[in-house]
């Protein structure tokens, strides 16, 4: 998995990268919860079924919403999700599949 964070505009965090067990990118946007000091409330979290966002220009679409990203974002995104290519699920990633809705 990847994760790029990035300071989002009114406050808030995002979080964009690729999650190779679930074959998809992920964006997570977030802000400082008001009254839990150190925590945060999730205000929009796309990319948590299998294939849902299948391509970089998919999760950059949702996130640049949120925040200013760099204009070579894509291109890292993309080589996270081929550095991952032929990496074989792992035991935790096995147990896990009768559970995971199937696209």
């Amino acid at each position: 998995m990847s994760r790029h964070t990035f300071a989002g505009r009114a406050g808030t965090n995002v979080a964009i990268g690729w999650d190779r067990p679930l074959r998809t990118f992920f964006v997570q946007v977030s802000k400082p919860h008001p009254t839990k000091a150190g925590e945060s409330k999730m205000l929009r979290w796309a990319g948590t079924d299998i294939d849902e966002l299948k391509t970089a220009a998919e999760a950059i679409a949702i996130a640049k919403t949120y925040a200013d990203l760099p204009d070579t974002l894509g291109a890292t995104l993309e080589t996270d999700r081929l550095k991952t290519v032929a990496t074989p699920d792992g035991p935790a990633q096995i147990a896990a599949r009768p559970f995971l809705k199937r696209s």
